[in-house]
């Protein structure tokens, strides 16, 4: 096989790059190890920033988002017993987020992709192997599909295949560098048959443990609990689940709330940290995505990430397809890397405000609640936490 772009992963990076290429005029394959259930099943984020939201509106990917998303013009946190609500348009011009699970963008994009008689190929159970002179013009991806041994030659490689896939380890060790930060506590999260107990998700930060309501279609709850690093999801029971949230989401004069139970469908534990991979180009070929960075949950960034990399990088190969120019190939990752220490430092700061690790002192537990009070009482700290939240511009 031959083809212009080869993309590594059936992800939303790599489906919403290979939609833009398409788009653009340039042709692309994706390849992706998994069979297509798999991939349209896999639990991961489900707030869209504005910018996000706006790309997949532009390339005609938003038709069902539109009409099931939950737009979200805010957030609440909750600590000390009260609740404060941030509002984004107010602090941002009147940009707001989304909630749409990351699993129905995947389920939109293969649908269309698959719909397209002239669509890019998308090849399900296509486990790439290698991919042999990536710093050369002629870069090489060899993978296995339905027991065979395939190559896909291409003029470029779009490693969309995540952390542990093969596109990240393509990179000579010794033309790389690496930042990363393990935090000392996981989340336990939950998804459960109730409808949610708010309209916009709270963040807690409590004595005992961050805690964070979110949703997904309206009669689905999503909740995460600060556990340690070392939890089992076997060892929380469901009655000491919503025990646990209903404490650390308790408000001291009651504000008429309360946390509606409902049966848990799914526990899952998810380590925290932060990673960077510098640079995100090896010769020819890019890493998007998780492939390239990783961020803890609790800003909302990871999947928002991934798109301002693809965006970034589909205008990088169409302005090289229509001019022949490498200008904006050559500045790709320096271009990414802008926004996503952006990103990093904003996780970081909201993991690191809103979570206690085991040894925290009470000299930082009121440091903590100071920064909290600072973004609730000052409009200067809340526009910081809502422009960030709702996504820094994907150019």
């Amino acid at each position: 096989m031959r083809t212009t772009v080869g993309i590594i992963g059936a992800g939303p990076a790599g489906l919403l790059l290979a939609r833009l290429l398409h788009r653009a005029g340039v042709d692309c394959v994706v390849l992706e190890s998994r069979d297509r259930a798999y991939v349209e099943q896999r639990q991961r984020a489900g707030i869209l920033e504005q910018g996000t939201v706006d790309v997949l509106r532009e390339c005609g990917a938003a038709e069902r988002l539109d009409r099931e998303g939950l737009p979200h013009e805010g957030i609440e946190l909750r600590f000390e017993g009260r609740g404060h609500r941030v509002d984004f348009p107010a602090a941002t011009g009147g940009k707001s987020v989304t909630v749409y699970a990351q699993t129905e963008i995947v389920k939109d994009l293969v649908r269309l992709q698959l719909a397209d008689p002239g669509g890019p190929p998308l090849l399900f159970g296509a486990e790439a192997l290698a991919i042999e002179k990536p710093d050369s013009e002629a870069p090489v991806i060899r993978f296995r599909h339905e027991g065979r041994l395939e190559t896909l030659s291409c003029d470029f490689v779009a490693g969309c295949d995540g952390f542990h896939g093969i596109a990240r380890g393509a990179v000579p060790a010794d033309r790389v560098r690496t930042f990363e930060r393990a935090y000392p506590y996981s989340w336990l999260g939950v998804l459960a048959d109730v409808a949610p107990s708010c309209e916009e998700l709270i963040y807690a930060r409590h004595r005992r443990g961050f805690a964070l309501h979110s949703m997904r279609p309206p009669q689905v709850s999503r909740l995460y609990l600060q556990v340690p690093n070392d939890t089992e999801p076997a060892d929380w029971s469901d009655e000491r689940i919503w025990d646990e949230l209903a404490a650390r989401f308790a408000l001291d004069d009651g504000g008429g709330w309360k946390l509606e139970r409902g049966p848990i469908t799914a526990k899952s534990v998810t380590p925290m940290r932060s990673f960077v991979q510098e640079p995100m180009r090896h010769g020819r070929l890019f890493l998007a995505g998780d492939a390239a960075h990783i961020v803890p949950p609790t800003g909302a960034k990871g999947l928002n990430l991934a798109v301002g990399d693809v965006v970034t990088l589909a205008r990088a190969l169409a302005h090289h397809h229509a001019t022949g120019s490498a200008e904006l190939l050559d500045g790709y990752s320096e271009t990414c890397l802008a926004r996503v220490w952006q990103a990093e430092r904003f996780s970081y700061f909201m993991t690191d405000t809103l979570h206690r690790r085991p040894d925290q002192s009470p000299f930082e537990d009121r440091l903590q609640i100071a920064q909290l009070d600072r973004i609730t009482t000052s409009r200067t700290a809340s526009a910081e936490l809502a422009e960030n939240y709702v996504g820094l511009p994907l150019s």
